[in-house]
């Protein structure tokens, strides 16, 4: 992913920061408790195609 991309977006929910997760190719909104898939290096940042992150997932990063 990017580093200039990633440093401009934001989730469209919440309007906060993201984290990229190289390894689930996914950005995750802690505040929204979502993570948006990254599809063929495109980030699709719809909340009906994020999935819900578990609280265990959250912690992982805290």
């Amino acid at each position: 992913m990017d580093k200039k991309l990633l440093d401009i977006l934001v989730c469209p929910i919440t309007k906060g920061s993201l984290i990229y997760d190289k390894k689930n190719k996914e950005l995750i909104s802690k505040a929204a408790k979502l993570a948006y898939p990254i599809v063929d290096d495109i980030p699709v940042m719809l909340e009906d195609d994020a999935r819900q992150l578990s609280d265990e997932e959250l912690e992982a990063y805290s």
